[in-house]
């Protein structure tokens, strides 16, 4: 069911929210978490979808905020709301509202955002694009416990890496960490079995690969050994390399869905390691929603273990 409302505020969405959900004979829904979604119109649909998929793991209320871009002054001198209101089969598990705002209102879009959060559950907030530079201090990021962004989104990744080191806050993560929660887990399961101490590391990956670069600054903190950054042509992160003194630990995926595991006096394995859909990593997101002290240990790096307590410092033989 979708519901469309012209020059309007947050009470009257509220209304059709609860207008939609009685017409459907669900006036209660089990709804977990408020999603706000920060993007543009190019990017909405595919966000939206996204976050759709990812519903029916976690049912949300989901407010999608896009700033429309005045050409005229009559339109950058005017200041409305539109909503398109959606629930039921139309909204995923939950439901769905997009907004767009225009003109002073624009500048405002936290008090648009506030009325419409459901009490007393969890917010998210995830720029797909555009993220701001300080993501705690934007005016949406404040509201949210969990903050998301994507650095595959941005022109100069691995500049704008540096941006995120600065600006850090408990509550911020980003997607191009995300993607990397399988290659995690197989290296921490390659080196349980290995059972040796690691002298030295290298990650493979096509050039200025934000994965792969928290990787390595992840590797790095964790081994406290340097770590090589290879540039291959295969797409994002293809191969990890571990040396030990037994031999070399080898993940290696150039392409496709599977990655070769090679283990030192071991025979050669094949592991499913695919390349996850954005909903699947929105998803994964939304499981945990205290602060990503993982994610906060990659920024950093090398620099990760100087402040870490008597104790808290691992040895080269986990990850």
């Amino acid at each position: 069911m979708k519901i469309d409302l012209t020059d309007t505020t947050s009470s009257k969405i509220n209304k059709a929210l609860v207008q939609g959900r009685h017409a459907l004979g669900t006036p209660a829904v089990g709804m977990v978490l408020t999603m706000v979604i920060v993007t543009d119109e190019e990017n909405a649909y595919d966000s939206i979808k996204a976050a759709e998929e990812a519903s029916h793991e976690h049912p949300s209320r989901t407010l999608v905020v896009i700033k429309r871009h005045s050409r005229t002054l009559r339109d950058r001198t005017s200041s409305r709301l539109d909503a398109e209101v959606r629930v039921g089969a139309d909204a995923g598990t939950g439901e769905t509202v997009v907004l767009r705002l225009y003109g002073e209102v624009s500048d405002h879009a936290d008090s648009v955002v506030l009325p419409l959060l459901l009490p007393d559950a969890p917010v998210v907030v995830w720029w797909p694009v555009d993220a701001p530079d300080n993501p705690a201090r934007d005016p949406l990021g404040a509201l949210a416990q969990r903050r998301i962004t994507d650095l595959y989104a941005v022109e100069a990744p691995l500049t704008t890496l540096e941006t995120r080191v600065a600006s850090y806050a408990p509550g911020d993560t980003d997607l191009a960490w995300t993607r990397l929660t399988p290659w995690r887990s197989m290296l921490a399961a390659a080196l349980d079995q290995a059972r040796a101490e690691v002298i030295s590391a290298a990650v493979e990956s096509e050039a200025e690969n934000p994965s792969a670069e928290l990787l390595a600054r992840w590797l790095e903190a964790r081994l406290r050994v340097p770590v090589e950054r290879i540039v291959t042509a295969g797409p994002v992160v293809t191969a990890v390399r571990l040396g030990t003194e037994k031999g070399e630990v080898v993940i290696d995926r150039p392409e496709g869905p599977l990655a070769t595991l090679s283990l030192p006096g071991q025979p050669s394995r094949t592991m499913a390691l695919k390349v996850r859909a954005t909903s699947e990593l929105i998803a994964e997101e939304l499981r945990r929603l205290d602060a990503d002290e993982m994610y906060a240990i990659a920024l950093r790096g090398k620099d990760s273990h100087e402040d870490a307590p008597t104790g808290a410092k691992e040895n080269r033989t986990h990850v």
